[in-house]
């Protein structure tokens, strides 16, 4: 079970990851030609789909001007979640 508890905690680095360069690529601080800008698309590419059936369900909040995206803490939540779930029937 500890082989689970481990994918669970790398896909939640690996997301947390993809949460931190999100925000610097969208305040304009990293060039186009940037290779942290290539691995933030890397994993971009891979977040996303996963994200987009959460936020069908999931609306952003609206926070003064803007809105703010739940569904990476939603899909935190079910990765720490699924293990513990899983423990219990095995």
């Amino acid at each position: 079970m500890s082989v689970v508890y481990g994918i669970a905690r790398l896909l939640t680095l690996g997301l947390l990851v993809w949460i931190v360069l999100s925000y610097i690529v969208m305040f304009g601080r990293l060039a186009f030609d940037h290779p942290i800008r290539r691995i933030y698309e890397a994993i971009d590419g891979v977040v996303e789909p996963v994200l987009r059936p959460i936020r069908a369900v999931v609306p952003p909040l609206r926070v003064g001007a803007g809105a703010l995206d739940l569904s990476p803490v939603v899909l935190i939540v079910l990765i720490q979640v699924v293990p513990v779930v899983l423990d219990w029937f095995f």
